[in-house]
């Protein structure tokens, strides 16, 4: 994963999450026109298909692209002009969506990264960057670093604190097959 380019504005992290009372994530997904640093670029449009497939209920909201990680439900997908605008809630029964919130409360973790497969693409020779038409949308996760730094969680609005601490879990979360086979073909 390459850092964040800080010196150019355009790209440069956006402000972190503000808190409310109830659990839910909000934010944008994925924007258009911009370039991550994988060098593609979703297009207006690139969506639309997948959306009226699935609709938000069967894209699942994981942490970090493991699927062995769901941590909650997208309540609302969208399209609008600046790109895939996202609401969601974090179910508090999951140890690692408490976790979760507890990052985002302090403002870590709080990128959004999109889980898909190509449809339709065209790279460009003159910029080498490909300009994502269409794409089958299987997940979105929060993540620590987005490929496109602006994809942000903008509000998360809190839930009840419980009083019992969730126990850390021993395990690190790692790729399972399933995701390390979109890495090394579906996304490409």
């Amino acid at each position: 994963m390459l850092a964040p380019n800080t010196n150019n504005p355009d790209i440069a992290f956006h402000p972190r999450a503000t808190i409310f009372p109830d659990g839910s994530v909000e934010g944008y997904a994925s924007l258009f026109g911009e370039i991550d640093q994988s060098r593609d670029m979703v297009m207006p449009g690139a969506f639309t298909q997948s959306l009226k497939l699935r609709g938000a209920r069967r894209v699942p909201m994981l942490f970090q692209h493991d699927p062995a990680e769901p941590i909650g439900i997208w309540l609302d997908l969208q399209e609008d002009w600046r790109g895939l605008r996202v609401r969601g809630k974090l179910i508090p029964d999951v140890v690692r969506a408490r976790e979760l919130l507890a990052l985002l409360r302090e403002g870590t973790s709080d990128g959004l990264s999109i889980g898909f497969k190509t449809v339709q693409a065209r790279v460009d020779p003159k910029t080498r960057v490909r300009k994502l038409h269409q794409i089958d949308l299987w997940e979105i996760s929060i993540v620590t670093f987005p490929l496109l730094p602006g994809a942000r969680v903008r509000a998360v609005k809190q839930a009840r604190r419980t009083s019992l601490a969730a126990p850390a879990r021993a395990r690190e979360t790692a790729l399972t097959r399933e995701v390390r086979d979109l890495f090394r073909g579906g996304w490409r």
